[in-house]
């Protein structure tokens, strides 16, 4: 595990320098799908940019869908850009039978086009009770495993033909990785504990959140290896940085308390973090500029080094194998 001290002086350090920025792209041709963009967000502010740019955008949330959609087009419309460039559907990655309907809907709505998928949707519970006793999914798997990890490689999987296809025929396809510096919070054997959790006196949700991101670093290293050669599709992780969203800021406590105290550690957590406009740069930038070099993390758009564990390439492909397993077990598959 890494110096928490060097880790937090590093970050603190960069938020003197500038912001890297990404370069504008035209987009125009290119589908893109971004998970995870609620009003605030890193999706949020990826999928606009993209959508600004020209791109034809698909983006998704669990809930509240027509507001994400309304929000997303006035923005574009205030920028001058084609709000008819946004679609917005549900999505709940830990939900097997929603992201089949997804995906079903996806190929028939677009005919099959896909150039870009941002696998951006991510949870992180119990961020102040890290030690409480560990939250499960549905089917009984810790719930950070479930939707960050294994929902977004059910997700990739289901969509991966689209991928394929259009790396063949455009030349170039991608799968842009969210991931985290925290995934330096596990290791490769923290991948294949037998059943939810191998030990509950353990449990800490931020370790948990670390073991997902890890995940995904080494399923965008994964594709990069079977897919780049053989259909032009990449795979990359990026690290946005320690960004100021609804997910570092949840509500703790209701009623006007609540909503005060958010409000005051919102102003707070403002100085020291960078906004949602700032952190989505880097996954902007590896949706877009071309070339792109695949099988890397990013950081401050720029290729970064990710923990020693995130480049095995045999957990890599053993995950990717074991996944692959467990999504043939998943019904209507």
């Amino acid at each position: 595990m890494p110096d928490s001290f060097s880790r937090t002086v590093k970050h603190l350090g960069r938020l003197f320098l500038s912001k890297p920025m990404a370069e504008p792209v035209d987009m125009a041709g290119r589908h893109v799908i971004v998970t995870g963009a609620s009003p605030g967000s890193l999706g949020y502010e990826t999928a606009r940019t993209l959508a600004e740019w020209g791109a034809t955008v698909v983006a998704t949330r669990v809930r509240d869908v027509v507001q994400m959609a309304s929000s997303l087009k006035d923005d574009l419309r205030r920028r001058g850009a084609d709000p008819d460039n946004i679609t917005a559907h549900k999505l709940d990655l830990a939900d097997p039978d929603g992201v089949n309907a997804f995906a079903a809907w996806y190929r028939d709505r677009f005919h099959g086009k896909l150039h870009v998928l941002i696998n951006n949707a991510g949870i992180h519970k119990k961020t102040l009770a890290p030690r409480k006793k560990a939250p499960l999914s549905g089917d009984g798997f810790e719930i950070h495993w479930r939707t960050n990890y294994l929902g977004t490689f059910h997700l990739t999987r289901a969509l991966l033909p689209l991928l394929q296809r259009a790396g063949l025929e455009s030349g170039d396809a991608r799968v842009v990785n969210v991931s985290s510096g925290l995934h330096d919070r596990a290791e490769n054997e923290d991948l294949f504990e037998k059943g939810p959790l191998s030990d509950e006196l353990r449990y800490h949700s931020w370790d948990a959140y670390g073991k997902s991101k890890l995940a995904m670093i080494h399923m965008a290293f994964e594709i990069e290896r079977r897919f780049a050669d053989t259909h032009n599709l990449h795979g990359v992780a990026v690290h946005p940085g320690v960004v100021m969203t609804n997910l570092t800021l949840p509500q703790a406590f209701g009623g006007m308390a609540g909503r005060a105290l958010h409000r005051i550690s919102s102003a707070l957590t403002s100085l020291v973090l960078l906004t949602s406009h700032a952190g989505a740069q880097t996954t902007v930038m590896c949706a877009s500029t071309q070339p792109i070099q695949g099988g890397k993390y990013y950081e401050r758009c720029a290729i970064a080094e990710p923990s020693a564990d995130s480049q095995d390439p045999e957990t890599a492909k053993r995950l990717w194998d074991q996944s692959e397993q467990w999504v043939g077990t998943l019904p209507n598959y």
